[in-house]
């Protein structure tokens, strides 16, 4: 026989299942009819008196139901012990849509695109950070014996292509040259690095590449020392306004649905609520005051690093209601998470 404490976890998860289901306050009435939890009706009201004096479940108005608090979902979302699996038939096409994606920015879209579609959420992706990134590869191409385009890729998938104007020509022997020399310099290293050896080549270049290397040079810092960690992709947001109820003032939740989408507008508070301090895999939820954002009280935010080989690229994951499917929702960012560190690993 499970004891009081189990008996009553028992409990507050019907009531999180049903309120999460419904939108309307549970009534212990309703628990007896749709849950086999093995006692009296008499029991059950006990129980979720207990609860409501413990500050898990709320009353929102008179003569009603209850309904979970912020403090009842994060006991329910700690002592979730499975999180259901995607089928396979799930996992391959999650894959091979994001494989389908031509370079990064394309299954970074592709990603925030199936997260919003498989939560009904408010999906957030984050670019690669310039910290975790590094150097693949660097290619010169000349287009004219006087201009080269440089060509560079990093590990997370990232193209920058950059034109660099040069004040002489420069012969297949030279640029051979400055090819190896770039190489050399930058290939294998983080981004930060890289921009201090590109910027210390010039002095020992040979006589005949200096000024293209000065000029390469100039170009490649620039790149190097851009911020793309200060990009976000978000898809969803209309998925909020699905849920405006979840949102009014009168639901007992502060803020609204106005201050929440405002919030969504300012990149610094959302990049603080996804940064990527976390491992891959594994899947942090804040919910309600936990985000530390007063606009965004009323929202849980579910997210996730993403990357490869130990690495973390990146965060991302969902914002919504606290009323939401939250294995889910769990298991869904996991999913779409792991899978673009594996696309991103292969390019």
């Amino acid at each position: 026989m499970p004891s009081t404490e189990e008996r009553r976890f028992e409990v507050l998860r019907a009531i999180v299942a049903d309120y999460v289901s419904t939108q309307e306050p549970i009534g212990s009435k309703t628990l007896v009819e749709r849950h086999n939890l093995g006692v009296s009706s008499a029991t059950i009201r006990n129980d979720m008196a207990a609860l409501e004096a413990e500050g898990y479940i709320t009353q929102p108005h008179t003569s009603s139901g209850r309904v979970p608090t912020d403090k009842g979902y994060r006991q329910f979302v700690d002592r979730i012990a499975d999180v259901k699996p995607l089928s396979p038939a799930e996992r391959r096409a999650i894959l091979e849509f994001l494989e389908s994606g031509v370079d990064l920015d394309d299954v970074l879209r592709r990603g925030v695109r199936l997260l919003a579609q498989l939560t009904r959420q408010v999906a957030i992706v984050q670019y690669p950070t310039l910290s975790a990134s590094s150097v693949r590869h660097i290619e010169v191409v000349a287009l004219t014996p006087a201009r080269l385009l440089l060509v560079l890729i990093t590990d997370s998938g990232r193209v920058d292509q950059r034109i660099v104007e040069l004040g002489d020509v420069i012969d297949d022997a030279d640029l051979s040259r400055l090819r190896s020399l770039l190489g050399g310099a930058l290939e294998g290293k983080r981004l930060a690095a890289a921009s201090i050896a590109v910027s210390e080549l010039a002095e020992d270049a040979p006589e005949s590449i200096r000024d293209a290397v000065v000029r390469s040079a100039t170009v490649l810092v620039e790149t190097l020392v851009e911020h793309p960690e200060d990009r976000l992709l978000l898809g969803g947001t209309a998925n909020l306004t699905r849920n405006a109820a979840d949102f009014a003032p009168q639901a007992g939740l502060p803020g609204s649905l106005r201050s929440v989408l405002e919030a969504l507008e300012e990149q610094v508070v959302v990049l603080k609520l996804i940064a990527a301090t976390q491992g891959a895999g594994r899947v942090t939820v804040r919910i309600g005051e936990e985000t530390q954002v007063e606009e965004m009280r009323g929202t849980s935010v579910i997210s996730t690093g993403y990357g490869a080989a130990g690495t973390v690229l990146g965060g991302m994951g969902v914002l919504g209601p606290t009323r939401m499917d939250y294995p889910g929702t769990i298991a869904s960012v996991a999913a779409v998470a792991r899978y673009i560190g594996e696309v991103l690993a292969e390019r």
